[in-house]
């Protein structure tokens, strides 16, 4: 194998780390324990229409009363824009994210010069893995003249699973000069060093983020990652304690562990990582 293919197995082995380690924290947003901070959100009734901002605080059982009171609304009249996105943002967040991109797909084709239907097309396409017809679709929905950050910024994230670390680290900056210490926008780009192995620069940037407005659970919890990366096992633990419940913290450090353990793969990560 040569170099490139060898930088190319590592990007994909500290990708699995970054998703894997975190499973226990991520899933935990969809459980009934409260893993986030703020309050849950009531169960859903049959007749509710939440804000899309509301299911990041629902529990598995809430998530699924949305998706199926949404699901209703939504055989009977696809091409509600707001219902149909609403709709398929649950169905990703409950694992469907092949059904959410069939409902993107309709109303990308419903409503074609809709800037925001196109980001959210993007979105769902990059959820199932079709990396390049995501980034066209952000193109399309994107303005140079006004540009948005929230699309730069997943431009971004979706060129670094390419490999095309440059561009997407340009992308993230771009976005910081429009929304300054945005703690989305600089946790995408301490992934992105993640990605590539430069773990004192990829956590200089998680702990921007974990102290920036509007830092949520996810963002402290890549920044747990990032200090388990590199051997603080305590430290991580500690970070994600504050969040999850000590049984989840402990399971996404032991799993780290195991993952950085195996055939010595870290040590590899870092000897072999791309020169910057």
């Amino acid at each position: 194998m040569g170099s490139a293919g060898i930088i190319q197995r590592n990007r994909r082995l500290i990708f699995s780390v970054a998703v894997v380690a975190l499973a226990a924290g991520i899933s935990g947003c969809t459980t009934t324990d409260k893993t986030t901070t703020g309050s849950i959100t009531p169960a859903v009734s049959s007749m509710a229409m939440p804000d899309a901002g509301d299911f990041d605080q629902m529990n598995e059982q809430q998530l699924m009363q949305a998706s199926t009171s949404l699901g209703s609304r939504y055989q009977a009249n696809p091409k509600d824009k707001a219902t149909a996105m609403k709709f398929a943002t649950v169905l990703r967040m409950t694992n469907r994210s092949d059904q959410a991109l069939a409902v993107m797909r309709s109303l990308a084709i419903a409503y074609p010069q809709d800037r925001e239907v196109l980001a959210a097309y993007g979105k769902a396409l990059a959820s199932t893995g079709e990396f390049e017809a995501a980034l066209d679709a952000l193109r399309r929905a994107q303005t140079p003249e006004y540009p948005d950050w929230k699309l730069l910024s997943a431009q971004g994230a979706i060129l670094d699973q390419l490999g095309k670390t440059s561009e997407a680290r340009d992308l993230y900056r771009q976005a910081l000069q429009i929304n300054p210490n945005e703690a989305s926008i600089l946790s995408n780009l301490g992934m992105s060093y993640v990605l590539s192995g430069e773990l004192n620069t990829a956590e200089s940037y998680m702990r921007k983020a974990a102290s920036a407005p509007g830092s949520d659970s996810r963002v402290r919890q890549n920044l747990a990652l990032v200090v388990g990366l590199q051997g603080r096992f305590d430290e991580a633990e500690t970070i994600a304690k504050q969040e999850l419940s000590p049984q989840q913290a402990q399971a996404n450090v032991q799993y780290l562990r195991s993952m950085l353990a195996q055939q010595n793969s870290w040590t590899m990560l870092k000897d072999k990582k791309p020169k910057s």
